[in-house]
């Protein structure tokens, strides 16, 4: 399979997911597990989003050569305050 349709079934697989806990959700009211179980599958989701878009952004991140890996250390380096 290409990645594209790799893809394509992972983010159907959470979409099968998602609508499977939707009613034991309901059942079970806004418990604290009730929650977390809609916010694993929230980020099953987002982690699907971040690996598979990886690839996309690496090819649009147009400060990225300006600004290098983001890490501004400031004056003496990170966890140091100046006196």
């Amino acid at each position: 399979m290409s990645l594209e349709q790799d893809v394509a079934a992972a983010r159907g697989a959470v979409d099968a997911l998602e609508k499977a806990c939707a009613p034991l959700a309901r059942h079970f009211g806004d418990t604290v597990d009730s929650r977390r179980l809609r916010v694993d599958v929230a980020r099953l989701r987002d982690d699907l989003n971040l690996l598979c878009g990886a690839h996309a952004r690496a090819t649009h991140e147009p400060f990225a050569v300006v600004y290098g890996d983001g890490d501004d250390e400031g004056i003496g380096g990170s966890g140091r305050t100046r006196r």
